[in-house]
């Protein structure tokens, strides 16, 4: 008789799944060159024609904005690093509100904190788990300065009616696109709907060079700043004239020729990895949708989603059993993924915490030990972190979202079809889990 693995039985699968490796000779032979070159980094922190770095980050710069069909893309060595220098560009400062999605990565709402303004949560769609623009607008203020959007699991945001919002309102938008490089919001790549995108490439992105990021605008002003902040602004704003001081204090956030060079390598492989990608998903997703109570994600008219994570909603009233019983037991019948045996099996029973829950926000302590930015004297607003304030948000991460992470492009035919064995097994059995 067939038994669950959880309960004794035999695994669907021992055999480990293939890495995410996209790293070829191509890349290899561009290394080979930098370093026989001797040129490993060409970065000045003063004001010199070094400020602008090397041969290989010009040219990845220059490459990128001409794929995503922006005026600037400027290289930085990570996405977080990359919305520092966004928020920090739009001239955000203490007393300053900025609404952000509480279910991201944590950066994308401390490089509000970094600048001493207050990230404000909003919740989040039911179906497409992006910034929810009717609660966007009931949380803007006269403080607030911007919207921090967030492209969740590969998909754009609402840019019609969050952008309508910012125009209404005045205020910056800004793009994390992390997760959804590529993607399209009507024909426009995500990344270039707002203000400022910042895309990421560290190792588990869809393309990547260890660690890495680049910021994208059509806005000259933005980007002059943003390449400012990047490279030790407060030692270059005096030679070259800038009277705007707000935020001139610079970092290094430089991204080396190595990195530029594989990321140059690394674009021109984008579409095919995505094409891959979107199949692999489609393919479990139609599988899974014969299962009740297994609702594959929902896609917003006009875009595409290029699955940095296929997130499903699981309803446990259909499926009889609770939404972590389930995806333990479905867990228990694959094995790990190359190089990543660490994380255990790629699916999880969750929606993303909502960033607000964690401790900074809860005890409402940053920059020394008086509370600041959240009980400075200059900020009149009144935070609101309390369990509950992002409904949707914290439902879908308690009972009702799972995110798997087994559709990238080295997963062929016969991996996928392991997955959607060890569900329909789980599915069939699910009442004799202990």
């Amino acid at each position: 008789m067939e038994k669950l693995a959880i309960n004794g039985g035999s695994k669907i699968r021992n055999k480990p799944f293939p890495a995410y490796k996209v790293i070829n000779s191509k890349e290899i032979k561009a290394v080979e060159k930098v370093l026989k070159s001797g040129i490993l980094s060409k970065f000045l922190g003063s004001w010199d024609p070094g400020f602008y770095g090397g041969p290989q980050i010009k040219a990845v710069e220059k490459e990128w904005a001409r794929y995503f069909k922006v005026k600037h893309a400027i290289s930085v060595n990570s996405c977080t690093s990359g919305l520092y220098c966004a928020v920090g560009a739009c001239g955000i400062g203490p007393g300053d509100e900025v609404i952000v999605s509480p279910c991201t990565m944590s950066a994308s709402a401390t490089s509000i904190l970094v600048f001493n303004a207050i990230p404000v949560f909003a919740d989040i769609e039911e179906d497409y788990f992006c910034l929810d623009p009717k609660s966007v607008e009931k949380r803007i203020t006269k403080y607030t300065k911007a919207i921090l959007v967030v492209d969740i699991y590969g998909q754009p945001y609402d840019r019609e009616k969050i952008n309508a919002l910012a125009k209404k309102h005045n205020l910056y938008i800004i793009e994390d696109c992390a997760q959804a490089i590529g993607a399209t919001y009507r024909e426009e790549y995500a990344g270039t709907l707002g203000d400022i995108g910042v895309f990421s490439l560290n190792y588990h992105k869809h393309i990547h060079t260890g660690e890495g990021g680049m910021v994208v605008t059509s806005n000259d002003k933005l980007a002059e700043r943003i390449r400012l902040i990047r490279n030790h602004a407060e030692a270059v704003v005096g030679k070259m004239g800038v009277n705007n001081l707000v935020n001139m204090i610079g970092f290094n956030f430089r991204m080396t020729e190595i990195e530029a060079a594989i990321a140059r390598c690394q674009l021109l492989k984008l579409k095919n990895l995505l094409k891959k990608r979107t199949s692999n998903a489609n393919y479990i997703a139609e599988k899974l949708k014969s299962l009740p109570g297994i609702i594959p994600p929902a896609l917003r008219r006009g875009c595409s989603n290029v699955y940095y994570i296929q997130c499903f909603k699981y309803d446990e009233n259909i499926v009889g059993i609770s939404r972590n019983k389930f995806i333990n037991a479905v867990k228990a019948e694959l094995a790990p993924t190359k190089g990543r045996e660490r994380e255990g099996i790629l699916i999880a029973a969750r929606g993303g915490k909502p960033l607000y829950l964690q401790p900074i926000y809860q005890k409402m302590i940053a920059y020394g030990k008086k509370g600041c930015p959240f009980k400075c004297p200059w900020y009149k607003g009144k935070p609101n972190y309390k369990k509950g304030i992002c409904p949707v948000a914290e439902d879908l991460n308690n009972k009702q979202l799972f995110q798997l992470d087994l559709i990238h492009a080295s997963m062929e035919k016969k991996d996928l079809d392991d997955v959607i064995k060890a569900f329909e097994k789980v599915y069939k059995l699910r009442k004799t889990i202990k």
